[in-house]
């Protein structure tokens, strides 16, 4: 069995970390909008102070362009932290503590990072992965029709693209087009700056978080220099791949923290409710509920950290991160149903933050690959390995 008891120095990070959302976060929440996504300009400059002075800056970083380094157990133990408060699950404490999100950066050329990566770390510069199109999402080796094609020093790109989170407000794209023939092998990774000629955010596209809209891009003979080239030719879709098996990691942890906000203010508010005559704690049917979000909690958690260990070590982790934002999403999108329900109709204003979570938990049991594409590529590697056991037997 793997331990996962933190050590001395995960448990001070994370102690700090909670301590920040509960003294620092929390209490702003109480003044903002219910759907705020942006704090008031001037406490997000002096959280970003404290941020700084606690060494996080950056938290998801690797060491080599400036971040703190951090192992992919403490990233994931931390974005449980991180994300207990309303804004929590897509705004995790307001981007105060930086970020790029952009692993496709931290191995590409010095240009590209003295171009992209730092001034984006720095918060100069915001960037978005463009890799969903209308023809699909969860299919890219096959659904990508977006088409680079070489000219001279340039490539020229054309295509759309859409679901793609942050565009609206981002300096470049990494984006995935295709470069070579149908299947995995026909992809390439580029960046692409918005304000390039033909490069257009064609629409926003209203969905359940009522401050976050995805938009749908063009691109009409959009010019790209080589240099710009993130991947090798044909490697875009290895790289996309290997970056959302990465993120669905923190993604699921970031389930299980809102899962264990809710869950704490559900049991809390059964110990002080009265119906007929004595708290909700003690009826039955409320008490099974809290016990199967127990269960959902720790069964993610679990699922969440063995994603991370295996990362750790170097190890295929594949379908741990699948098993991870399946249990994560599913079960958190189910405790959260629970509390809305045990708080009644407190559960469905937006006085309190389940509402919140509750539209946002939904969109988590798609987003990073949805639910069936998880089981999917679990399936995948479960009967890989049985057929590769079956012929060393036979």
């Amino acid at each position: 069995m793997i331990d996962f008891t933190p050590t001395p120095e995960q448990a001070m990070l994370v102690e700090m970390v909670r301590r920040f959302v509960q003294e620092e976060i929390v209490p702003i929440e109480h003044e903002l909008d219910p759907d705020a996504g942006r704090l008031p300009p001037e406490k997000d400059k002096e959280l970003r102070a404290k941020v700084a002075q606690m060494g996080l800056t950056n938290w998801d970083a690797p060491a080599e362009v400036g971040g703190p380094g951090l192992d992919v157990v403490t990233q994931t133990l931390l974005a449980m932290e991180m994300s207990q408060h309303r804004a929590g699950l897509y705004t995790t404490c307001y981007g105060v503590f930086g970020g790029a999100g952009l692993a496709h950066l931290y191995e590409a050329s010095d240009y590209l990072k003295e171009r992209y990566l730092y001034p984006t770390l720095r918060g100069e510069m915001v960037g978005c992965f463009a890799l969903s199109e209308p023809s699909g999402g969860s299919d890219p080796a096959r659904a990508v029709q977006t088409r680079a094609v070489r000219d001279g020093e340039d490539w020229v790109i054309n295509g759309s693209k859409l679901w793609i989170s942050e565009a609206a407000n981002a300096d470049y794209a990494i984006l995935i087009a295709r470069t070579g023939d149908e299947g995995r092998d026909g992809l390439t990774a580029f960046v692409v700056e918005t304000a390039a000629a033909g490069f257009t955010v064609r629409r926003e596209v209203p969905v359940l978080r009522k401050v976050h809209k995805p938009t749908e891009l063009t691109f009409d003979d959009v010019r790209v220099p080589d240099r710009n080239r993130v991947s090798p030719e044909g490697a875009g879709f290895r790289m996309a791949a290997e970056r959302l098996a990465m993120r669905r990691i923190p993604y699921a942890a970031e389930c299980v923290g809102t899962a264990t906000a809710a869950h704490r203010m559900a049991t809390e508010y059964a110990k002080i409710r009265e119906v007929f005559g004595k708290p909700l704690a003690q009826q039955q049917g409320i008490q099974w509920m809290l016990v199967d979000n127990e269960i959902d909690i720790r069964t993610a958690r679990m699922f969440v950290l063995d994603a991370a260990v295996k990362a750790d070590r170097g190890e295929p982790f594949r379908t741990e991160a699948a098993l991870a934002k399946l249990a994560a999403s599913e079960g958190g999108f189910r405790v959260v149903d629970r509390c809305v329900q045990i708080h009644g109709g407190l559960g469905v204003a937006a006085d309190l933050p389940l509402e919140r979570w509750f539209r946002e938990m939904r969109i988590r049991r798609i987003g990073e690959g949805p639910t069936e594409v998880q089981r999917m590529l679990i399936a995948r590697d479960l009967l890989g390995k049985h057929a590769s056991a079956s012929r060393r037997s036979a």
